[in-house]
């Protein structure tokens, strides 16, 4: 009989542990607050001085800095491909395309670059091939041409120039 209550007074004991320990937590294990780290110095730490041979010079030796302990590799650029085309600079010309751009400059049009004119001799084209209706290749190659940074409305008006591109476009390029 003494065992037996040796051993519910054990139970006993460990139920009321465990309930003490349950009521004092809330089970909240999030931090409240971040702790502020502050360097202490008590009266008992002189202060770091160097020494030389000449004597004490009482100056402050500083404290050397951590580095971290990786190291972190500086960003380099990607390599540029060689086969590239640089700006300003075109692909190769083909014999219609010479033909389409000294048609235009033969009618007064030099556009800034060979690319923005064979774009819209291009343009042209593929509306043409697609049933576009003139005004709207009239309005989009206006808008092309007027945006070239060489075009100069004082020479020659973009409602001009466009109409150039286009009967131009029809009877060299898009053939």
């Amino acid at each position: 009989m003494h065992r037996t209550r040796g051993k519910v007074l054990g139970v006993a004991v460990a139920l009321a542990a465990t309930g003490l320990l349950a009521a004092c937590g809330d089970n909240d294990s999030t931090a409240s607050s971040t702790p502020k780290l502050t360097p202490t110095t008590t009266a008992s730490q002189p202060p770091a001085t160097s020494s030389s041979a000449g004597g004490d010079t009482g100056a402050q030796t500083p404290a050397p800095e951590s580095t971290p302990a990786e190291t972190v590799a500086p960003e380099r650029p990607q390599p540029v491909p060689t086969d590239v085309v640089p700006p300003g600079e075109t692909t190769k010309l083909t014999d219609k395309d010479k033909k389409f751009l000294d048609a235009l400059k033969a009618q007064g049009v030099a556009a800034s670059s060979p690319d923005i004119a064979l774009s819209i001799g291009t343009y042209v084209c593929q509306g043409v091939a697609a049933g576009a209706s003139e005004q709207d290749l009239t309005t989009f190659v206006n808008a092309m041409a007027g945006s070239d940074p060489s075009f100069d409305p004082a020479k020659m008006p973009v409602e001009k120039v466009g109409k150039i591109y286009i009967d131009t476009a029809k009877q060299t390029y898009c053939q």
